[in-house]
């Protein structure tokens, strides 16, 4: 889809519209038969379609190409207003730097940048949401460590906090010296099984000598 007619300063020549939504054209694309279009209108109107939505010649993806670079300079020179105008914005200003401005504007609408907040605030009006946002975070100032959002202020209770670190402690070092247990164990049961195996190799050796010694002094 192109930019609204609407938002633009002065006259827009008819060949800088799109010929399929018919608003200015944004990311424009040229077919042979030198009709323009926005990228998304085009591509979408070639999945159901073969030839130009203006004078039906045959055309395919692979034959569109960029605006020519006069038609590409009276299009960036065009003037518009900023899209966030009925927020507050006064800003005209070439289609050509137009995204750069609207990335940065005070004006535009940002989410709030607390986990779980689902506000919507003015980019000026941030700093000031932040500020009282329910979902803001901080320190218990009781010292206790724990960060603790606004909304839970009036609910958050060291004592009971500390308690349950401590017993989440607690069972997580249970489960590492059980841990640490069974594998010496199972260490253990290794060797046990290797000192078995080598001492019945150690026997069969002695019981060899004792045969050779007697038939030696036979």
């Amino acid at each position: 889809m192109g930019y609204d007619i609407e938002r633009f300063v002065g006259y827009v020549n008819e060949g800088l519209l799109c010929s399929i939504c018919r608003d200015v054209l944004e990311d424009p694309l040229q077919a042979p038969c030198e009709h323009a279009f926005c990228t998304a209108c085009i591509h979408g109107w070639l999945v159901h379609h073969s030839n130009c939505p203006e004078d039906r010649q045959m055309i395919d993806v692979s034959l569109l190409r960029p605006l020519y670079r006069y038609m590409k300079n009276d299009l960036n020179r065009l003037q518009l207003h900023c899209k966030n105008r009925e927020y507050g914005c006064e800003m005209v200003c070439s289609l050509e730097s137009i995204d750069r401005h609207e990335r940065e504007c005070e004006y535009s609408r940002i989410p709030c940048s607390n986990a779980g907040c689902t506000v919507q605030i003015e980019r000026r009006n941030l700093d000031v949401h932040l500020a009282v946002c329910e979902y803001r975070s901080r320190e218990c100032p009781n010292g206790c460590g724990y960060t603790i959002l606004s909304a839970e202020d009036t609910q958050h209770n060291c004592v009971a906090e500390l308690r349950t670190e401590l017993e989440l402690l607690r069972s997580e070092m249970i489960c590492r010296v059980e841990e640490a247990k069974h594998e010496m164990e199972s260490r253990l049961d290794s060797q046990r099984r290797h000192m078995v195996q080598k001492e019945s190799i150690l026997q069969n050796e002695i019981e060899e000598l004792k045969v050779n010694m007697i038939l030696l002094f036979s």
